[in-house]
């Protein structure tokens, strides 16, 4: 069976927004010098799903690695400090190479450095949100990786694996590419066992799916099959499909936006909007309270719409942009959503139009308060 086959059956979305994930593995040599041909491969694949009506965004290993190729080094040095200045001169070198090839195909790539602490403090989550929605909409690709720099053992996403499955989830994207060295799941390691039977598609991630991850791989990479397992969990908890494939295969990236079969494809527990929309109504705690006027009331319930300033009359509580609040009408509370403005903000901007918003506030981060993919009715 088709992987896109099984995709759509499970869910009956078009696959518009991808994250690709290349591993290190994938960019580098063995000896930790950078593969150009596979470099240049990646990219042209990457401008043809774009040029195909895909928005792809990169999350890219490889910037301790290319540190190491830059500075002649042979094996990774295992102190932190050696390790964030390696990144710190791989990073640029990285970006290079990508602006290098990406501009060969017309493309423009941005640079986005994140943290564990992005992720996890909600006013950084919407702000990467925010950043990387506004580079696709100038179409540009943006080109994510783990700021190594700064980023110490304890905030450190463990691995670019779990870096691309959350953003991924930060993106909402419809599919998780992760490119590696290897062709996907098997029933055991299969340098141990030529013969481990090959999985192509996981329904549900068991103890049993767990147990065959084994140890990390190879020297370069920090990942092995354990991290992907995780990166796994994170993107089909989150409603969203992740195939694990083999970066050096040929096409690999068009051979999945044809629905060839690719690779292991893990396959998400719900549809997404369920999950989300399961999310903000019920195992949320609201953080405060809008109410609305009968014509805001009228577009929220009936016509689908997003909740936009000039039908707020009035807001309780103090809560921050990213929170969970309830929306009330006339008869009491008819949805909750997540907020893209603080509650101060919202007193402020309540009753006008969205075009004041930069007006008044000096910034204006949405033209809604409520985006309607943020919101379930009650």
């Amino acid at each position: 069976m088709h992987h896109m086959k099984d995709l759509e059956e499970k869910r009956s979305l078009n696959m518009k927004r991808m994250v690709i994930k290349v591993g290190t593995s994938t960019l580098t040599h063995s000896n930790g010098r950078i593969n150009y041909y596979r470099m240049d491969h990646i990219a042209r694949q990457i401008a043809d799903i774009k040029n195909m009506g895909y928005e792809v965004t990169l999350v890219s290993s490889g910037a301790i690695g290319s540190g190491m190729g830059k500075m002649g080094l042979r094996k990774k040095p295992s102190g932190i400090p050696q390790r964030q200045a390696l990144a710190a001169v791989g990073q640029g070198v990285m970006m290079h190479m990508y602006e290098k090839f990406f501009g060969e195909y017309s493309q423009i790539v941005a640079q986005v450095l994140l943290t564990r602490d992005d992720i996890n403090s909600r006013e950084r989550y919407l702000n990467a949100r925010h950043t990387l929605t506004a580079l696709h909409r100038y179409d540009v690709i943006p080109i994510v990786n783990e700021n190594d720099t700064i980023s110490f053992d304890e905030i450190r996403f463990g691995d670019n694996d779990n870096l691309a499955a959350l953003t991924a989830v930060l993106v909402d994207a419809d599919l998780l590419v992760l490119l590696s060295d290897i062709d996907g799941l098997y029933q055991e390691n299969p340098q141990d066992n030529p013969e481990a039977p090959f999985i192509e598609t996981v329904t549900s991630i068991t103890e049993k799916i767990e147990s065959m991850a084994g140890k990390p791989g190879s020297n370069l990479g920090s990942g092995g099959m354990i991290t992907k397992i995780e990166a796994a969990k994170i993107a089909t908890n989150n409603g969203i499909p992740m195939i694990l494939a083999n970066g050096s295969q040929q096409e690999v990236l068009l051979d999945i936006v044809e629905g060839k079969k690719v690779g292991t494809l893990f396959l998400p527990k719900e549809h997404r909007m369920g999950v989300k929309k399961g999310w903000i109504g019920f195992a949320s705690k609201t953080e405060g309270e809008i109410t609305v006027d009968e014509g805001a009331e009228n577009a929220l319930r009936n016509r689908g719409k997003s909740l936009l300033p000039s039908g707020i009359t009035s807001v309780k509580g103090t809560f921050e942009r990213g929170s969970v609040i309830s929306i009330f009408g006339k008869k009491g509370e008819i949805a909750r959503g997540i907020s893209n403005y603080g509650f101060n903000e919202i007193d402020k901007i309540k009753g006008c139009q969205s075009k004041d918003i930069e007006k008044i506030l000096g910034y204006c981060y949405y033209m809604e308060v409520i985006h309607r993919d943020h919101l379930t009715l009650l």
